[in-house]
């Protein structure tokens, strides 16, 4: 009788349609393609490639992670022993000046690699947003420049400079908006795998 191995039964699950999902990073950079086995997480980036065993996995954290092209992207990062970090986005890029959003594909293929994490029993730490001590950095730099700025607009005010005050004030909205989602989205925590935070999570 032949006995097949735990990582060849894998291989042979992946190839009958397990969920699976590619992204690319870079408009020049390879694709980066996963795929759900039975037991672990298979990856292929350009020429290099591994499983990451669901029961091995340390540490998870997902953020929101905007890029230039891309407003609304989102991020997850996996740790193991044995495996480089796995970064997996919410977005790819298909040209020059354009990337494409993948919400409901990505929602679904975290969802379902959270679900058999938890099946398998893994004891990682699933951590949600950024570092706390880089977050509020970042949250009182931003308080500090949003105060300064609503300053100028009213100084220029005071000053009849009315056209200043404009371009000033239509900057602090913009800033305002988007940092302030920046930080409100990526708000440290932890999370249960079963319950994956819909902050840093796109709508499917």
């Amino acid at each position: 009788m032949t006995v097949v191995s735990e990582p060849d039964r894998d291989e042979a699950a992946v190839g009958e349609g397990a969920p699976s999902y590619a992204f690319k990073p870079s408009l020049v950079g390879a694709a980066c393609l996963f795929a759900l086995g039975p037991h672990a997480l298979h990856w292929q980036i350009g020429r290099r490639s591994g499983r990451v065993r669901y029961d091995r996995v340390r540490r998870v954290r997902m953020s929101y992670r905007p890029a230039t092209m891309q407003s609304h992207r989102f991020l997850t990062e996996i740790w193991s022993d044995d495996n480089p970090k796995i970064q997996i986005a919410s977005a790819s890029w298909r040209s020059m000046m354009e990337q494409q959003r993948l919400d409901k594909a990505y929602t679904a293929f975290i969802t379902e690699l959270h679900r058999r994490m938890a099946a398998a029993g893994a004891r990682a730490q699933f951590l949600a947003g950024t570092p706390a001590a880089i977050y509020w950095i970042g949250v009182t730099v931003f308080l500090a420049v949003m105060v300064a700025m609503g300053v100028v607009v009213v100084r220029a005010m005071q000053l009849g400079q009315w056209t200043g005050a404009a371009m000033v004030g239509l900057f602090f909205v913009v800033c305002l908006f988007q940092l302030g989602s920046y930080f409100r989205r990526n708000r440290p925590g932890r999370y249960r795998p079963e319950a994956l935070p819909a902050a840093v999570l796109p709508r499917a």
